[in-house]
């Protein structure tokens, strides 16, 4: 079968294409015929990491759907030709979905809806997970989102153009919150339309502070923030008492400043997510929510929903990574069957 690997971290040009053997899934594993598979930053990221030792051949990308080829004997509720989408293939393994078969623990692979595309499988994992874990951090709850968990609650999620925040505006909506988001420009605000934020404010145009309080006058009660340094001053501005904010990415180890006085008197939660270290009660609840989103055609992509798509075929994975290193805005998915 085929498969990029690399056997050292570095630039994307670590990355070929080459012939592997298939192998057999043991005990408690399932085998899966992988369709598309999706790239997220962690993914060029771990790639690049020079810091990081490669010990034998790796295959990238955590994210993909696809169709079970192989089950393991005591594996339940799994068969072959079911579609699935699987999630963290290559956190702490060096199997990712960027090869024709991919092997994961049963638990990492997930029933896909016969009316959900594979791009829509391929598009979960990493964004959406992240998503609920930051729209659960809430003081007090939920911590499983469905339908109405999220009534009368507002929701800020900045930079609502990206994969992260795409699915925390449909998440959001799918639980009944009231979601307003920031963006850049008018090309992006229509991407956050199109998501389902019901308020879009472009940051370089307008106060945010002062048209969230506008809109939400006591306030917002979870903000997903894909930039806490540069927006901390005005999360603490629009956030109600006891609300939470939700930082769930960086580019960098720039610490963040909080100012302590604000903070304090609003009794604000300051929640970091990371998707892969959550607890596995976090994790589950993550997993079975989205797939109830994903059921209910909650999580729909492509650029008529806010999501743009941009495809690359299977020996163009170096491509894909360097298309999401370069900030391209929607989702990169490769092609691989």
């Amino acid at each position: 079968m085929k498969a990029v690997t690399y056997d050292r971290t570095g630039p994307s040009s670590v990355l070929g294409l080459h012939e592997v053997p298939v192998l057999e899934p043991a005990d408690g594993e399932v085998r899966v015929r992988i369709v598309v598979s999706g790239v997220n930053p962690t993914d060029w990221k771990a790639r690049a990491n020079t810091a990081q030792a490669v010990d034998s051949p790796r295959t990238p990308n955590q994210d993909g759907a696809g169709v079970v080829d192989a089950v393991s004997p005591g594996v339940a509720g799994l068969a072959v030709g079911d579609r699935v989408w699987v999630w963290d293939a290559a956190f702490e393994r060096t199997q990712g979905t960027a090869q024709e078969l991919a092997i994961l623990p049963a638990n990492q692979v997930v029933p896909l809806p016969r009316e959900a595309s594979f791009d829509v499988g391929a598009s979960l994992g990493i964004p959406a997970l992240t998503a609920h874990r930051a729209l659960t951090a809430h003081d007090g709850g939920p911590t499983r989102l469905a339908p109405g968990a999220l009534a009368g609650r507002v929701v800020l999620v900045t930079g609502g153009a990206g994969a992260v925040s795409h699915a925390a505006i449909q998440l959001a909506r799918w639980a009944g919150a009231t979601v307003i988001s920031t963006v850049s420009g008018d090309e992006k605000a229509e991407l956050a339309r199109r998501a389902g934020a019901q308020h879009v404010i472009n940051y370089r145009e307008t106060d945010v502070a002062a048209e969230v309080l506008r809109i939400a006058e006591q306030g917002v009660d979870t903000i997903v923030d894909v930039n806490a340094v540069a927006n901390v001053a005005t999360d603490l501005a629009v956030i109600r008492p006891g609300g939470t904010v939700a930082v769930y990415a960086s580019d960098s180890e720039e610490p963040l400043a909080i100012p302590l006085g604000v903070a304090m008197r609003k009794n604000v939660r300051f929640q970091f997510v990371l998707t892969y270290t959550v607890t596995p009660e976090q994790k589950r609840d993550a997993v079975s929510a989205v797939s109830a989103a994903v059921a209910d055609g909650a999580l729909p992509v492509g650029e008529q929903y806010g999501l743009p798509l941009t495809r690359f075929a299977l020996a163009d994975t170096a491509a894909a990574h360097d298309a999401v290193e370069a900030g391209t805005v929607g989702k990169v998915l490769i092609d691989v069957e």
